[in-house]
C-alpha cells in the first residue's frame, strides 16, 4: 500500500514538473507584445535640437567588425579597453540626463534605438565573458530567467528595461516593422548593429538598408526545398508584418514584406512560394550565440 501511495506520489511530482517545463518554455519563446506607455509620446515636433552621438560612433569604430565575408557584424567585446568602457557609461549617462520629450519625433527614434543598442553593449561587458545574452538570468520569472526586464538605465526619472524600450516605446509609438532591423540584441542572429549611429535624418534610409541586408542573407530568409527558412523575428512578430487589410498577421504578409526587400533570385523564389497551390510549413530559427568574432 505505501509502495502504491509512493508511486502516485513520484508520478504526481513528474507531472507537475513536466507542467512547469512546459510553461516556461512556451514563456521562453513568447516576445512581448506592443503595448503603449502613454507617458513616452511626448515630444516637441517644432524642436530643432540634434543629440551628439559621436561617442557611440567611436566605440562602433573601435569594436565592430564588419562581415564583410560572413554578412554579421561582430563586436570585439573581450578586447574593449576600460578607457573605452568609461567613456560608453559616460555617453548613456548622457542620454540619461537628456530631456527626450523635449525632441522631435525623429530625434527621439534616434535616441531610443542608440540607447537600446548601446546598453545591450555594456549589459554584455557587465557580464562578459558569456556565451549568449540569454545567458544573462537577471529578470524575468524563475522558469524564464532573462536581461530583457531588468531596469538598466533611468530616463525623466522612470526606470526603463530593454523591453520597455523596444516594446514600450519604440514599437507601438512608431509601428514601423523596419524597427526589427534596427534594435541588436548581441546575438548572431540578430540583425546586423550597424557601424555608425542613427540619427534623425539618416534613421529611415538607415532602415532600409538594413532590411535589405538581413532579408537576402541565410539568416533571414531562404527557400529550400520549397519551403522557406526564416528568422524567427518574422514569428515572433508576425503581426507587425500584417498586411494593410488583415486584423492578424501571417505569412501573407511577411512574405509581402520580404519582397519589398529581395533581390532577384530571392524575389523569384518567394513568388513561387507564394502561389504554390500547396506550402509547406515555414521553418523559423534564431542563433542566440554572441555576436563575437
Amino acid at each position: 500500500m505505501e509502495e502504491n501511495i509512493d508511486n502516485r506520489r513520484q508520478l504526481w511530482t513528474a507531472l507537475l514538473a513536466f507542467g512547469f517545463l512546459a510553461i516556461a518554455n512556451v514563456a521562453a519563446w513568447a516576445a512581448p507584445q506592443a503595448e503603449l506607455w502613454p507617458r513616452w509620446e511626448a515630444h516637441n515636433s517644432g524642436s530643432t535640437e540634434t543629440l551628439d552621438h559621436s561617442a557611440w560612433a567611436a566605440f562602433l569604430e573601435s569594436y565592430l567588425v564588419t562581415g564583410q565575408h560572413s554578412g554579421v557584424n561582430l563586436v570585439r567585446y573581450g578586447e574593449v579597453s576600460p578607457r573605452n568602457r568609461e567613456r560608453l557609461d559616460n555617453y548613456i549617462a548622457q542620454l540619461e540626463s537628456t530631456e527626450v520629450s523635449d525632441l522631435n519625433r525623429n530625434e527621439q527614434m534616434a535616441y531610443w534605438l542608440n540607447m537600446y543598442n548601446a546598453v545591450t553593449v555594456r549589459l554584455i561587458l557587465d557580464h562578459y565573458p558569456v556565451e549568449s545574452i540569454r545567458d544573462i538570468k537577471i529578470s524575468g520569472p524563475v522558469f524564464n530567467r532573462h536581461p530583457w526586464d531588468a531596469k538598466l538605465v533611468t530616463v525623466e526619472g522612470e526606470d526603463l528595461s530593454l523591453n520597455d524600450i523596444e516594446h514600450r516605446i519604440i514599437r507601438p509609438i512608431w509601428q514601423d516593422a523596419r524597427i526589427h532591423y534596427a534594435v541588436n540584441c548581441a546575438a548572431m542572429g540578430c540583425p546586423n548593429l550597424k557601424p555608425e549611429p542613427f540619427t534623425g535624418e539618416n534613421y529611415s534610409d538607415q532602415f532600409e538598408v538594413a532590411a535589405r541586408e538581413f532579408i537576402n542573407h541565410p539568416r533571414g530568409a531562404r527557400i529550400e526545398r520549397d519551403r522557406l527558412h526564416a528568422s524567427s523575428i518574422f514569428t515572433w512578430y508576425e503581426d507587425d508584418f500584417r498586411l494593410p487589410q488583415s486584423a492578424e498577421g501571417d505569412i501573407a504578409g511577411v512574405v509581402a514584406h520580404m519582397l519589398e526587400y529581395a533581390e532577384p533570385e530571392l524575389a523569384e523564389q518567394l513568388r513561387r512560394y507564394q502561389a504554390a497551390n500547396y506550402r509547406p510549413r515555414p521553418r523559423y530559427d534564431y542563433d542566440w550565440s554572441l555576436n563575437e568574432p
